[in-house]
């Protein structure tokens, strides 16, 4: 192939080529996006009606009637609290988005003490979390010496029961129930003031744990079985105590995953543009602005057929699918136009710019720092590699040759 001389013209031209790649890349991050948006919107209602939503447990409530002259009712808390919570995670994929679903078993043992001189009837109020719904195996039960009372069909959500409980005397309040939810689950005290003897012990089966915003973390922690955790939350005698709670792992959702690429993409092929233009340059194998073209329109491939190929296949093999397709029509249209030596510059640059940095997007917050180690690279290689180039023969022009005289 016939080298091309480096001028302005040429790299005007290559600039061109590199701009309208990057309007085909914006529409197609902005149609995942669409779609992603219209999956969520379509299916996501059908996951909360099935699995519910984030799931608050609220603390127990309790209260007796004041006797006349202190008009209203007083609130008591439990004096103690005997938790047990586990976590069964199972995400569900729906179109383009995984939901970070679960199943919650949860049992706990409340003492409901009357802080009275006199016998009082007390009335104990336990809340259902909002959100969840499909409520199994529910359980809520007051005792008192041989008198055990159970709580009727909750109305709006909550389950009453009065109880009898003499001076200085306490009834334990059994409760439990299974259900399902989505991305957290909370435990919160709501307005108690002070809490004593809690103790709530909870265990997952997963390894990655996360704790949300305003939560407290946990008093130990284990492993157990080298996938989940056993977490326990133990207080005896705290004032303004913190919610608990724990999120769902994150699950690598594709559509936002192939926008972001998509979005990002332009970068990655000024980078490959960059290295082919200087390095051919450099060795005399430069190439014609419309072979940059039939370039950008290979590497535009790979996003366009991750983006359609990930509703059918595993967001990983698509990825592995769609480089190798664009690495096979990229290299090796470069091998055809400008033979081996060019094609050795081409294959690392492009694993390395549109392969290696694409597949950053799959790990949260390493896309940046993915950049600013590329964009040194690159400068440290094309520095080394044309430190001793003579740039201004580089674009000098080269006169025309004479042509050859007419034949009389």
């Amino acid at each position: 192939m016939k080298s091309q001389p480096l001028t302005f013209l040429r790299i005007l031209a290559i600039g061109f080529i590199l701009l309208c790649a990057t309007g085909a890349w914006l529409v197609l991050g902005a149609a995942m996006l669409v779609r992603t948006n219209d999956s969520d919107s379509r299916l996501g209602a059908a996951v909360d009606q099935v699995w519910g939503s984030p799931l608050v447990q609220p603390h127990p409530v309790a209260w007796y009637l004041s006797p006349t002259g202190e008009r209203g009712r007083k609130t008591i808390l439990p004096a103690a609290s005997e938790i047990q919570v586990h976590l069964d995670y199972e995400p569900k994929a729906k179109g383009l988005l995984w939901y970070r679903t679960y199943g919650v078993r949860f049992h706990a043992i409340y003492r409901i003490a009357n802080p009275t001189p006199i016998a009082q009837t007390i009335y104990v109020e336990f809340r259902l979390p909002e959100g969840g719904n499909a409520f199994e195996d529910v359980v809520f039960q007051l005792s008192e010496g041989d008198v055990k009372v159970s709580a009727a069909t909750p109305r709006d959500g909550r389950l009453t029961q009065a109880i009898v409980v003499p001076a200085g005397g306490a009834a334990p309040l059994e409760v439990g129930y299974r259900t399902r939810g989505c991305d957290t689950w909370r435990y919160a005290f709501a307005d108690a003031d002070r809490i004593r003897d809690f103790r709530l012990a909870m265990t997952t089966n997963f390894s990655e744990i996360d704790f949300p915003p305003g939560t407290a973390s946990p008093t130990t922690r284990h492993p157990v079985n080298g996938n989940g955790w056993q977490l326990l939350w133990e207080y005896r005698d705290v004032i303004s105590p913190q919610g608990i709670g724990l999120s769902m792992p994150n699950v690598l959702n594709a559509g936002p995953v192939a926008a972001r690429i998509s979005f990002f993409a332009p970068v990655s092929l000024v980078f490959f543009f960059a290295v082919l233009l200087i390095l051919g340059a450099v060795r005399d194998t430069g190439l014609h602005p419309m072979n940059y073209f039939f370039i950008a329109a290979g590497c535009f491939a790979f996003q366009l057929l991750f983006a359609y190929l990930v509703d059918h296949v595993p967001v990983h093999a698509s990825f592995a699918i769609s480089a190798a397709v664009s690495l096979l029509l990229v290299c090796g249209y470069i091998h055809l136009v400008g033979g081996r030596a060019l094609t050795r510059i081409a294959l690392p640059a492009q694993l390395g710019y549109m392969v290696l940095f694409s597949y950053s997007f799959f790990f949260d917050g390493m896309s940046g720092l993915t950049i600013t180690i590329g964009a040194i690279l690159t400068l440290a290689i094309l520095m080394l590699a044309s430190a001793r180039v003579d740039w201004s023969e580089k674009f000098r022009r080269k006169p025309r040759a004479a042509a050859p005289p007419a034949v009389v």
